[in-house]
């Protein structure tokens, strides 16, 4: 373990590691190689790592019961069996679009699933955020190019997003029993003059918003008004998404990518890829679980 609190929570390398999220039930942390279209498994306290094979490219796990998960995919959402691993197509989004692929997504607390999607090609504007509450589907944004850092406030009064692109992560109020956005979202946190890109967040019960730094090397914490509040080092130059884990969410798990860089830059990286968990004073919750119908 490094001096601040950082160790290897799994050394299984991903081009694009993204999307951890923790189901309390089982005790495991998942997680995917976005680009090489692989859902990852591990348990927190113990148990060897799981690689399900899924055929296509999918970014995002939410969970539906104990026998089923929602996985945000480049076709759309697919309900994934847990005990055959089988995918049931179950609402498509830009299935007829073959140039964009779902990214961050995240459930809001009273069930409705907010869904990030872009261009493979990282194209400019080409993707959007989605809402999708008990089978029904919105589109809430558009022109997006990368989406990133969908999380929400416990209470579902506030939302957060970015387009990475931007260097704004954007806040936006929230009706709480529905998770859609009422008025105009307003910036957050400016990033534009830091080092890196904001990626993944996620909110914790003090409304402290703890964000992974693309290029940055590093976690940021954010205090409700935007303040920000620590910088916790990583060991790789591309941090990508954090999750709250453990039977009290009280530790970090962070994904990490290599993806864009060359044979020398990987060289200089050596754990970028690997997944990572921080020992750090942390008020963590539990994701809700989805609501699909």
């Amino acid at each position: 373990m490094m001096d601040n609190g950082v160790s290897v929570f799994s050394d299984h390398i991903c081009q694009l590691g993204e999307g951890p999220s923790y189901d309390p039930g089982s005790d495991a942390l998942f997680w995917f190689d976005i680009v090489n279209g692989r859902l990852l498994e591990k348990g927190v306290g113990s148990g060897a790592l799981k690689v399900h094979e899924l055929g296509l490219m999918a970014s995002a796990l939410a969970i539906i019961d104990d026998a089923r998960q929602l996985i945000a995919t480049e076709t759309g959402l697919h309900v994934r069996d847990v005990a055959t691993g089988r995918l049931t197509l179950h609402t498509a989004i830009e299935a007829d679009n073959p140039l964009t692929r779902s990214n961050d997504s995240r459930v809001h607390p009273c069930g409705a699933f907010w869904v990030g999607t872009m261009g493979k090609d990282e194209g400019k504007g080409a993707g959007a955020i989605y809402w999708f509450f008990k089978g029904e589907l919105r589109r809430l944004f558009s022109d997006i190019t990368v989406s990133n850092s969908i999380c929400f406030s416990e209470d579902g009064k506030i939302a957060y997003y970015t387009d990475t692109s931007t260097g704004l992560l954007m806040r936006v109020a929230c009706d709480a029993s529905t998770g859609l956005p009422i008025g105009e979202p307003k910036v957050f946190v400016d990033h534009r003059k830091s080092m890196g890109y904001v990626d993944g967040s996620v909110v914790d019960r003090d409304g402290v918003l703890w964000n992974a730094v693309w290029g940055g090397k590093a976690v940021k914490a954010y205090a409700p008004d935007g303040a920000l509040l620590r910088e916790i080092p990583m060991p790789v130059t591309q941090p990508s998404c954090p999750a709250f884990v453990g039977a009290k969410a009280d530790r970090l798990a962070v994904t990490s990518a290599w993806k864009g860089k060359d044979d020398k830059q990987r060289k200089l990286d050596p754990q970028a890829g690997m997944t990572f968990l921080l020992d750090i004073p942390v008020n963590g919750r539990f994701e809700p679980r989805v609501l699909i119908a």
